[in-house]
């Protein structure tokens, strides 16, 4: 059961985190109270060792709506120190994070969506920045990601006409990692973080940051950066659990060192 009568309910299934935006009668959209409430459940997630992933998913059949308009007239801004929009987009968790998507993701969070590691999708679901509609233009990091992932024809058509797009045309460009049927996204986006939550979680981490961070790393330096990563890994107690499990065909038990 949720942990706290937040706008940000947790509940732990296991080694997975469950993160469920609680505010359906704005679709889930951000005020400081949610992005306050959302900056302190990762900075919880994060220093909980027997918690290995978290599952951000939307009450009431909506994933998010991105940023409260509303409260944004009245000056109440989303945004919290260190962690920044949402209380998440600025600095995402070390740990894995995933995206459990049932209907809208739109706008801000659809910025929310994109920091995540994996997704999963309902397939009635869709997804879009259609701040450009509204005056405004989708700062909170969707810009830059949208550039860094899809062609720029593809870009510039989400990003100039502010339409949405389907769940299946999300995984064809390969911003979904699965789509299943409707109801079904968050148990499905669990079952993917518990995959996810048995691996060597020093392991992931390393390899999640290489992956976020190498985008920019030239042909010089990248192994160098890379090595820099990645030797505390290959030198861990952790990586010698692995091979000793391999070899004498058992499960690793992970300490995380």
């Amino acid at each position: 059961m949720p942990e706290t009568d937040e706008p940000i309910h947790r509940e732990r299934r296991g080694a997975v985190l469950v993160l469920t935006i609680d505010r359906p009668e704005v679709r889930n959209a951000f005020d400081f109270a949610a992005a306050d409430a959302m900056s302190r459940a990762i900075d919880s997630f994060e220093a909980d060792d027997e918690l290995r992933a978290a599952v951000i998913t939307g009450a009431g059949g909506t994933f998010s709506a991105g940023m409260d308009l509303k409260a944004f007239a009245r000056g109440d801004v989303p945004y919290v120190e260190r962690r920044g929009v949402f209380g998440v987009i600025n600095e995402p968790p070390v740990k894995p994070l995933l995206a459990a998507v049932e209907g809208p993701a739109l706008a801000g969070g659809f910025e929310l969506m994109l920091v995540c590691d994996l997704v999963v999708a309902a397939s009635d679901s869709s997804f879009g920045i259609p701040e450009v509609k509204r005056g405004l233009l989708a700062a909170s990091g969707g810009l830059i990601e949208l550039a860094r992932r899809l062609p720029l024809a593809v870009a510039n058509e989400l990003a100039l006409t502010g339409d949405p797009v389907s769940a299946e045309r999300a995984l064809e460009l390969g911003l979904v990692n699965r789509v299943v049927a409707p109801g079904s996204a968050l148990e499905e986006a669990i079952a993917l973080a518990e995959r996810v939550a048995e691996n060597a979680p020093l392991a992931v981490a390393a390899s999640k940051r290489i992956l976020r961070e190498s985008s920019d790393w030239s042909n010089a330096d990248g192994f160098t950066r890379q090595g820099e990563i990645a030797g505390p890994v290959l030198t861990s107690e952790d990586a010698q659990e692995g091979a000793r499990a391999f070899a004498e065909r058992r499960r690793p038990q992970w300490r995380g060192r």
